[in-house]
């Protein structure tokens, strides 16, 4: 291939036409398709997600890097079918954003964040219309998100137009009855499992409304308690071969005094 004298984003664009050549492009490459690279796409966004939690400039500039890839890489599939190119994309983007921000790119005004986010409904509303989804305001949250993240954005949509609690109290009760309801399942003489998988359903449901009420993001909030666990963990691993044993040898109290002490630590290290 020959030296590129053009801008990065032209020759990112060359890059991946190259890696599409029926004669010479890379066989991986040119075996995808649209639904062949969607994981892949999933996994860079994480990757650029737990770049930025770990504050790894460096490493959020390349993850980001491998995630505009992907989206070369749709536009690429886009272009050999006659569907759309990246051109295509960056002016439909360039047209939303605009449309969208009309106090910004425009002379319209509106008296506070709530006419904007009113305005910003509304433009979504005539998108749906658009591309003839259905009336519901749900129709055009994708099914494919992490159920977490889904149920989150689900209850935000339905808060916009009104059906939220308008205080925090009815939303811990309703955690609390349906944690109820899941043991009201567990303890029956013949437990259910298709109705305590429900019940299970309705109570993460509700832990989710709890976060959105408290202005935590559920999705981050979970991963934050795995990395947390996860660190506690293996420093119980350690303690224990430290002391010539095995997990499996262990006590659940012998366990739970050890993770005992690494949380004591912790509050020491962090109160020091």
């Amino acid at each position: 291939m020959s030296e590129h004298k053009s801008a990065p984003i032209q020759q990112l664009l060359d890059i991946m036409a190259t890696l599409r050549d029926p004669q010479k492009g890379c066989p991986w490459d040119l075996k995808q398709n649209f639904s062949s690279i969607i994981p892949h796409t999933i996994e860079e966004a994480y990757e650029v997600a737990d770049a930025i939690e770990q504050k790894n400039w460096s490493n959020v500039r390349e993850e980001l890097g491998d995630l505009l890839f992907q989206i070369i890489f749709y536009s690429q599939l886009g272009k050999e079918q006659g569907l759309f190119d990246f051109n295509d994309v960056v002016t439909g983007l360039n047209e939303k954003l605009t449309r969208r921000h009309p106090h910004v790119f425009s002379d319209a005004q509106f008296s506070d964040d709530e006419a904007i986010n009113a305005n910003w409904e509304a433009e979504k509303a005539k998108e749906r219309d658009k591309k003839g989804l259905d009336d519901s305001v749900l129709a055009d949250i994708p099914l494919a998100l992490p159920a977490l993240i889904r149920a989150d954005k689900i209850q935000k949509r339905c808060s916009k137009h009104g059906f939220d609690w308008d205080t925090i109290a009815p939303v811990v009760d309703k955690v609390k009855e349906e944690l109820d309801e899941v043991m009201d399942e567990v303890i029956q003489v013949s437990p259910n499992q298709a109705n305590i998988e429900e019940e299970m359903g309705d109570l993460l449901f509700s832990v989710v409304n709890l976060s959105r009420h408290l202005k935590v993001k559920p999705e981050l909030a979970l991963q934050r308690a795995n990395k947390k666990f996860e660190k506690r963990f293996r420093q119980v691993e350690k303690s224990v071969l430290e002391k010539g044993m095995r997990l499996e040898s262990c006590s659940l109290d012998m366990l739970d005094n050890e993770w005992d002490k690494v949380k004591r630590t912790e509050r020491q290290e962090s109160s020091s």
